[in-house]
């Protein structure tokens, strides 16, 4: 109870018309954004065939985009913190750009330097992560529900792109499909982050009066960085397995004897599912948190990615791609919820972006060690086999926090 003569102080909520117009902003340049790294997996074989290399090397360039977008992450949100999410946002449009029309020159190093360094690093690095932290800090009742909604623009990406991908390469070739994006990205992602975004609301007095987390305080009973540091553990050994459908898809469908327009449709069903079911997950992270969120997440992905195992005709792909879709969606709001729960919200804006790289490495990892067992066994039975295994210890990591959660609210109820 309160003390005596004491007015209990009145928490306002800083969620308004314009936090939900922000996050639509968000979407829209997220939904442009991520349609980037897809040119790869579409055009993966015809890239392959064009420069004369291994799968492993094409599959490699689209691994560097989720390391550089991590990495990239990181110090973009530094920057986004001292300059405005309009001008770092603005240089990752112009950067992402600049990367499409370095890799459509046709040189395998060419590709790597663009997709690596300007489509990652300082293209989607200073994009992504810092608009997340961006609209995390227009939320704090509905934080799940907002952050899937702004997650799913790598979803609608998935669903509009592939196919017009893969007509325009079929038609233009992958050179000329590359430098049309380039001036898509520039032409809608440029006045967005120019004219829309707005700045967040500070809160800082409403999180002092909340039960938001303290600078020092301990995490699940243990030192903050060791807690992060398991949670960005947990979110490499998810995002293996994530990435094998993702990145080869459609290359596996091919080698299945499955038009390569059905491949690309079904990537398109995987996303479209994926981005249908998110906001499920978001509402889910919002009553549950954000860590049992991701532990239902992941449970359902390992169920998803070891169907591809035993799936082989066009039918039976299409269903475990939609259920992989409906599974794996919610997995990274969720952590990104979980660590907004966890942690205060002055140290969101260099947390969120490492867990970001973790989780991208992961992604890059899988993708590349997906190519790598292909070259090596001639088909992706291994490569799914072994996202089966990275997934069960991602769920082991994850069971160990949320355990440790459970016991922290039991001893406080």
């Amino acid at each position: 109870m309160p003390d005596a003569g004491v007015t209990p102080q009145r928490v306002t909520s800083i969620e308004s018309r314009a936090s939900w117009t922000a996050a639509a902003f968000t979407l829209a340049i997220l939904s442009i954004s991520y349609g980037a790294p897809l040119l790869v997996v579409v055009g993966l074989k015809p890239i392959q065939d064009s420069l004369g290399t291994d799968r492993s090397v094409i599959a490699l360039a689209g691994a560097l985009v989720w390391v550089g977008t991590g990495l990239g992450g990181i110090m973009m949100g530094w920057l986004a913190d001292r300059i405005g999410i309009r001008a770092t946002a603005s240089i990752g449009a112009v950067m992402m750009a600049a990367g499409l029309a370095l890799s459509s020159t046709g040189s395998i190093w060419a590709l790597f330097v663009g997709h690596g360094l300007l489509i990652g690093l300082v293209g989607n690095g200073a994009i992504y992560a810092p608009l997340v932290v961006y609209v995390s800090r227009w939320f704090d009742r509905r934080r799940g529900s907002a952050l899937a909604f702004i997650s799913s623009g790598q979803y609608i990406a998935g669903v509009v792109w592939p196919t017009v991908f893969e007509r325009g390469i079929a038609s233009y070739g992958w050179e000329m499909t590359m430098l049309v994006y380039a001036a898509v990205v520039l032409v809608v992602i440029l006045p967005l982050t120019v004219f829309c975004l707005r700045p967040s609301p500070e809160a800082h007095a409403i999180h002092a009066a909340s039960a938001a987390p303290r600078k020092g305080d301990r995490v699940l009973g243990m030192n903050p960085n060791l807690a992060q540091a398991l949670i960005c553990i947990a979110a490499f050994f998810c995002c293996i397995p994530m990435a094998v459908p993702n990145g080869h898809l459609v290359a596996f469908c091919t080698d299945l004897g499955i038009a390569p327009a059905q491949g690309a449709a079904m990537l398109s069903v995987l996303l479209a599912c994926a981005f249908l079911s998110r906001q499920f997950w978001g509402m889910l992270a919002d009553r549950i948190g954000g860590l049992r969120a991701v532990m239902v997440g992941s449970a359902c992905q390992a169920v998803a990615i070891a169907a591809f195992l035993s799936t082989q005709n066009e039918v039976g792909l299409f269903a475990v791609s939609a259920a992989f879709g409906l599974g794996f969606s919610g997995i990274i709001p969720s952590y990104v919820v979980a660590i907004r729960e966890l942690f205060p919200a002055s140290e969101a804006s260099w947390r969120i972006p490492t867990f970001f790289f973790l989780g991208m490495s992961g992604m890059a990892f899988g993708s590349w060690l997906a190519g790598a067992l292909y070259d090596h066994f001639g088909f992706y039975a291994p490569a799914f086999g072994v996202g089966v295994f990275f997934n069960i210890a991602n769920l082991i990591v994850i069971g160990f926090l949320v355990s440790r959660r459970r016991a922290q609210q039991l001893a406080f109820a």
